[in-house]
């Protein structure tokens, strides 16, 4: 599993964010807090506080290509 920190901050982005994942096979979770929703389910990504971090969590062994697609919104 890889998990980095993220910041969907606009409803633009919370739709190019799902648009962009939802092209890849892999299972993602985005967890805010103690609350966990599946990464590619616009409505639940829309349901956290997005003001707070967020958690992307990608369960795959490789997913560089993924990561390298969601750059935009990746924090160092």
């Amino acid at each position: 599993m890889h998990a980095v920190i993220i910041k969907l901050s606009l409803a633009e982005n919370v739709k190019y964010f799902v648009s962009i994942v939802n092209k890849y096979p892999y299972e993602i979770d985005i967890r805010v807090g103690c609350h966990v929703v599946n990464g590619k389910s616009l409505l639940g990504i829309f349901s956290l506080d997005l003001s707070r971090p967020i958690t992307l969590e990608v369960h795959a062994d490789y997913c560089e290509d993924l990561l390298d697609a969601l750059q935009l919104f990746i924090i160092d």
